[in-house]
């Protein structure tokens, strides 16, 4: 005895559950369509934007920062040459349990801060400007 469901399945001209979404012809019209959309927009990028940027040539651009030595933070100090993080904080902690430096030298008085790397990070640091009765210090060179 045959059930009536599948004698109905047999005849029934409805495509298996495995069909394409998209038939063959509206697979290709659509292929078309994106590779004109694509090329569209490659032809506008060239036009209006004045061609590729090619990465790998660029000029290499350099941000030259300065820093006030009594107002920068640790993470502002670990970014010069030569001060990590550790550092970064000690010229920190010093600077709240001795008080403000006075001038760029003062720095000296934090524990690995030598002469050598004083003169490397000079560059990157403010100059401290004078309170009433002292001279300016000096600037970096």
């Amino acid at each position: 005895m045959t059930k009536p469901h599948e004698s109905q399945r047999e005849t029934d001209d409805t495509p298996p559950a495995t069909s394409l979404w998209l038939r063959r012809a509206d697979q290709g019209t659509v292929a078309v369509l994106i590779s004109l959309a694509l090329a569209s927009m490659a032809l506008y990028g060239l036009r209006h934007q004045g061609g590729w940027i090619e990465i790998d040539r660029a000029e290499p651009r350099t941000a030259h920062f300065q820093i006030d030595i009594n107002s920068a933070s640790w993470p502002e100090f670990a970014q010069l040459p030569e001060v990590g993080e550790t550092l970064a904080r000690r010229i920190v902690e010093s600077r709240s349990t001795e008080g403000p430096f006075t001038t760029l030298d003062d720095l000296r008085r934090v524990p690995g801060i030598g002469p050598r790397t004083l003169e490397r990070i000079r560059p990157y640091l403010l100059p401290i400007p004078p309170a009433e009765g002292r001279e300016p210090s000096p600037t970096p060179h």
